[in-house]
């Protein structure tokens, strides 16, 4: 197995959320070649202990990552990196729609921590786009 830990450094100062850290950091490991295909991640449970955050935090990211086609669980064997030859032409158009729903997320995390409306970002969207 993979040791993917040192990988995952977690930083507390960090505004984005715990979650968004974890699934940004296996993105980046993954395409950085840190983390190839058929490679084989810790289970939820090791993880969670590893990084000292909560076992439902890995789950979910594990989950998301399965729905954009980047792992792959084997019921009873563990949670492997998917070979991207083999993802459809749909899946990824849907993980592009889920990045840009993270990076709109991510958008609104660090704008509200900065003090700004919901209101004010999409106005300056429409504003820097010219749809105003």
């Amino acid at each position: 197995m993979t040791d993917v830990v040192p990988l995952l450094r977690i930083d507390t100062r960090d505004p984005m959320p715990v979650y968004a850290q974890i699934e940004r950091r296996i993105r980046a490991a993954i395409t950085a070649g840190q983390l190839t295909a058929g490679a084989q991640l810790p289970t939820v449970r090791q993880l969670a202990v590893d990084l000292r955050v909560n076992a439902n935090t890995v789950a979910r990211v594990y989950a998301q990552l399965e729905r954009d086609g980047v792992v792959e669980t084997r019921r009873g064997v563990g949670t492997f990196v998917a070979d991207p030859s083999v993802r459809t032409a749909a899946a990824g158009r849907d993980a592009r729609q889920a990045e840009l729903e993270r990076m709109v997320q991510r958008l609104l995390s660090d704008a509200a921590s900065l003090g700004f409306t919901t209101a004010q970002i999409v106005a300056t969207i429409e504003h820097s786009n010219g749809t105003e």
